[in-house]
């Protein structure tokens, strides 16, 4: 079947031509890059890039299919996808069906062109922005329509996504042989390996909704708590930084990921701001400032917390200090409380995909919930 004509349109002005790649249609949302080589799968269904239009830069995309085994989520959670080149077969063993299939069958509409190395150049030199892709009949619309539909969608500027995609009722993850903690779990856009991660560990998780409170947390008699990561401005999450504060005024051992650092770095009192284009892949290189030791991460976000690098600070929570930087561009890539057993990491440690350099944090997330006892 011949694939449709297609059209990214951003927000700019500027166009790229391409054919159609799953749905046809049209989708809008904030266009951003993300620069793995692999795990497109974990990639497309993870919560985190609800709303957003992932443009890849590996140049071919779809050659292991789609299995049963790899998905974050029970669905596709971009808003749209943007490759170079769509495989044109599907070739591994573990493979139930192929990429294009799969967005065709969730209604995603992608688009294959081939500048996606310009398209990149483009977003790093005037940022992330909201764009459309048009696919089919919706493509044969005025260039000056099509701007005009995407400078008519929401920013992700004070956009609160977390309860869009959480779970609305609580679920166990049960550990996996003897279990040795309970953990709440404040699902703000979870991936599915990171309770997993945990219950490896002996933890048996009892994954929230994004709208609990500190009381539905407490009431568990959690052993530790965690905030997981997940999409939209932490600005706007005003719930869950309240319901952190509970859990920090009851001396809970706390751990967070990504929107989960960005959380906790509210709940601190910080501020947080949105970066330039972000930080999405498998190959960010942070390091951690006390002990000099550099993580090659996965990376999943448009924001970042606003605090002072350089020493520690003071805090209604007693002194904290930026724990790791990112390398590239000296970002604050985690939070730890020098007075409370509380930390935080901006990046993606249950490696889904991605390196597994800092699996490691799961250890010391048990490790401090076990002196809490």
């Amino acid at each position: 079947m011949t694939p449709p004509p297609a059209v990214l349109v951003l927000e700019d002005g500027r166009t790229f031509h391409g054919v159609g790649y799953g749905a046809e249609g049209e989708t809008f949302g904030e266009i951003v890059f993300n620069t793995g080589m692999t795990g497109y799968q974990e990639t497309l269904t993870d919560p985190s890039y609800a709303r957003q239009i992932v443009a890849m830069t590996a140049p071919h995309i779809g050659n292991t299919g789609v299995n049963d085994e790899d998905p974050e989520s029970a669905r596709i959670q971009v808003a749209g996808y943007v490759v170079r080149e769509p495989a044109r077969v599907a070739s591994n063993w573990r493979a139930t069906g192929s990429l294009g299939s799969a967005l065709r069958a969730q209604g995603v509409v992608g688009i294959a062109i081939p500048g996606t190395r310009a398209l990149t150049r483009h977003l790093r030199d005037r940022g992330a922005m909201r764009a459309g892709i048009f696919s089919g009949p919706a493509a044969t619309a005025s260039a000056e329509d099509l701007v005009a539909k995407v400078l008519a969608s929401p920013k992700m500027e004070g956009s609160d996504l977390a309860r869009e995609v959480a779970t609305t009722e609580p679920y166990v993850v049960p550990a996996i042989g003897e279990k040795r903690y309970t953990v709440a779990a404040v699902d703000l856009g979870i991936k599915s390996m990171t309770p997993h991660r945990m219950a490896e560990r002996g933890c048996e998780v009892h994954v929230l909704p994004a709208t609990a409170t500190a009381e539905d947390i407490l009431a568990l008699g959690p052993d530790g708590v965690f905030f997981s990561n997940g999409p939209g401005d932490p600005a706007a999450a005003e719930g869950p930084v309240t319901a952190l504060r509970g859990v920090l005024d009851a001396g809970k051992p706390f751990f967070g990921i990504c929107f989960g650092n960005q959380i906790f770095g509210r709940a601190l009192g910080l501020g947080t701001y949105k970066l330039r284009f972000g930080h999405r892949g498998i190959n960010q290189p942070v390091q951690d400032r006390r002990t000099g030791k550099v993580d090659v991460s996965a990376h999943n976000h448009g924001f970042a917390v606003d605090a002072p690098v350089e020493g520690p600070f003071d805090t209604a929570y007693g002194r904290a200090e930026v724990s790791h930087v990112n390398l590239n561009d000296g970002c604050v890539e985690g939070l730890r409380l020098l007075d409370r057993p509380a930390f935080s990491v901006q990046y993606h440690p249950e490696a889904a995909a991605g390196p597994h350099d800092a699996t490691g944090l799961f250890d010391q997330f048990c490790e401090i919930m076990e002196a809490s006892k």
